[in-house]
């Protein structure tokens, strides 16, 4: 199910051309000019404090559609769908989540994302006798997997539209959501309409593109207690598959950092990799290691992006506009893993901090 939604709003910068910026330094993070040296750390705060309220009242005055592209598609699920096919059209599409339809009730009925196929494997490699049954199994039929599994049920928050773009912020940090559907409602029929399905990375594009106050957040992130630094999960090239994928599920986080045997990041492994790894059902490749894993990765992979402690808001915001990032992991200027950076702890420091 297919809905074609044309932005007809005010027009902000979604990926227009842009001038001429300074040249990115060899973790990908921006390299801007030397401000700090003439700044003092009481100056710096204090722009710091009014670039985030000036980011904050940017975001109450902007609403979700506001954030979505001049036009675009969104693709639905009813729930009758099986779980394999809809895995093989979100490939298709390059896509890791879609909004679920219920035609029964003509209503919205969640969000399918790459955890719910981790689920599936969870529940298939405790109960391998119902193996048989895997190709059989329906979307409608994936709440009954998280219910023998012990997960958190389908991802059902969502938003209007029109509501305000700050409210939709608060919501998914509220809900540990990554992402939260744009739900409208049919004037005559009543009949919920699923408009699109907004991320955390568009909408911190879309500040970083709009809204200039983010070139005075200059406080390092060692100053400003963001990101997970200690008790982090990861994984070496040699690691089987399926323990990563525990661990996922475990720490319920969506990437495990690959280190080597100096604790030096060399690549991650992602819960889209899980998709990758198995389309068309071949549900034997997860007992391939890491390494092994990660030579079947799709071609269009966005790559691991990195910062250091001392990196900025606004560097890692120039780099968030330049680049597909979801995470940014932490590292020293060895290269070795000091902790993870998600788009959940920005978002979060940027509304409550």
């Amino acid at each position: 199910m297919q809905n074609q939604y044309e932005n007809n709003g005010e027009q902000l910068q979604q990926g227009l051309e842009q001038p001429q910026e300074p040249p990115l330094n060899q973790r990908g993070m921006i390299a801007h000019p030397n401000l700090l040296s003439t700044l003092s750390p009481d100056q710096i705060r204090r722009d710091q404090r009014i670039g985030l309220h000036a980011i904050r009242e940017f975001l109450q005055s902007k609403t979700s559609f506001d954030v979505l592209p001049v036009s675009y598609r969104v693709i639905v699920f009813e729930t009758s769908l099986l779980v394999k096919r809809a895995l093989n059209i979100l490939l298709q599409n390059s896509i890791v989540s879609a909004p679920l339809w219920n035609s029964k009730t003509s209503r919205f009925a969640g969000l399918l994302t790459s955890n719910d196929f981790i689920n599936v494997i969870q529940y298939y490699s405790q109960n391998p006798t119902q193996f048989q049954f895997i190709d059989n199994l329906t979307l409608d039929g994936l709440r009954d997997v998280e219910k023998a599994v012990g997960t958190p049920s389908l991802e059902t928050v969502s938003i209007h539209p029109f509501k305000p773009l700050y409210d939709a912020c608060v919501k998914m940090i509220q809900s540990s959501a990554r992402r939260i559907p744009l739900i409208d409602e049919d004037e005559n029929t009543h009949r919920e309409i699923v408009v699109s399905v907004l991320t955390q990375y568009r909408i911190l594009k879309f500040v970083s593109m709009n809204c200039k106050e983010t070139k005075i957040l200059l406080q390092p992130l060692h100053e400003l207690n963001m990101g997970t630094t200690t008790n982090i999960s990861a994984a070496k090239l040699e690691t089987p598959v399926m323990e990563v994928i525990n661990l996922m599920i475990q720490k319920s986080i969506s990437s495990v950092p690959i280190v080597d045997e100096q604790d030096k990041l060399i690549n991650a492994y992602e819960a889209v990799d899980v998709l990758t790894l198995i389309k068309g059902g071949l549900y034997a490749d997860l007992t391939l290691s890491v390494g092994e894993a990660l030579l079947k990765r799709s071609e269009d992979f966005e790559g691991v992006y990195t910062c250091t402690l001392n990196d900025s808001v606004f560097a890692i915001s120039e780099t968030i506009r330049k680049a597909r990032v979801h995470r940014l992991f932490i590292v020293d200027d060895d290269g070795k893993l000091l902790g993870v950076l998600t788009l959940s702890d920005i978002l979060r420091y940027i509304l409550f901090s």
